[in-house]
């Protein structure tokens, strides 16, 4: 019985850990806007929108490892249920506010002048403003990092009530559908409210988006995360083995329909 419990505590950290590594450095790095087409070597995409508008993929960096947040988000919710994924989803929205004023109080400190000296030349012989850089490379506005966490809250919160919904109806099969569906409706969510609260309900006055901004945005972001979401779904079933085999099935099977059990309600 020992055994069997430091095994599922052992699961949970290792969850935990790849949880919040990925989601806290897909925060850090999500200031950098890059463009899909042009990293595949493709043109833009000149997507037709509202009001004559095309947009192309711009995306941010974070969005490169934020997969893996999915994963293992259906992971703790399959084997740890609603409580696992509260807990583990609070926890990082703690550590992502606590990273960013540490980040905000650095900016804050006065630089070295023989740092500045000795970094003041790109490698082109442009002089630049290192310390200013890193300011503006690091320092997020309160709206971004506000409508961030209020979204990343709330899509943890939707995937695991639809996945346990989808749960109650496909059982132990089909995990695949329940997975997936449950990060398709979740992300549906994350990818409009951040834009809503960062770039138009909090943002200052002369940069703030209209809502034909906001939903154009929102609809490419959620394409690409609607696609890889869809790709990702075989590393589910790999990562679902590699588990049964570590807990042993019967055990498994108990912390899945435990799981489900506790998991009917939203809140």
């Amino acid at each position: 019985m020992n055994i069997l419990k430091s095994k599922r505590a052992n699961l949970f950290i290792v969850l935990s850990g790849i949880f919040i590594t990925n989601a806290l450095i897909a925060e850090i790095i999500g200031v950098k806007i890059f463009s899909l087409e042009n990293t595949l070597g493709f043109d833009p995409a000149q997507i037709p929108l509202f009001n004559k508008t095309a947009l192309d993929f711009n995306l941010t960096a974070g969005v490169i490892i934020w997969p893996i947040v999915f994963i293992t988000t259906d992971i703790i919710n399959e084997y740890f249920g609603k409580q696992g994924v509260k807990k583990i989803s609070y926890l990082t929205a703690a550590f992502i506010s606590y990273v960013f004023i540490v980040i905000w109080i650095v900016t804050l400190l006065s630089p070295a002048n023989f740092w500045l000296e000795v970094n003041n030349i790109d490698d082109q012989g442009n002089s630049f403003n290192v310390n200013y850089a890193f300011n503006k490379l690091f320092r997020q506005g309160a709206g971004i990092i506000i409508g961030s966490l209020v979204a990343f809250l709330i899509g943890q919160l939707l995937d695991v009530f639809v996945f346990h919904k989808l749960r109650k109806i496909t059982g132990n099969k089909k995990l695949w559908l329940r997975a997936t569906g449950s990060t398709l409706v979740s992300q549906l969510v994350d990818s409009f409210v951040v834009l809503f609260i960062a770039f138009y309900l909090l943002a200052p006055e002369g940069s703030k988006w209209n809502i034909t901004q906001v939903v154009s945005v929102g609809i490419i972001n959620y394409i690409y995360k609607f696609v890889i979401a869809l790709a990702i779904t075989p590393l589910l079933y790999v990562a679902h083995y590699i588990i049964d085999s570590y807990l042993g099935k019967e055990k498994a099977n108990k912390m899945m329909e435990a799981a489900a059990e506790k998991s009917k309600s939203f809140l």
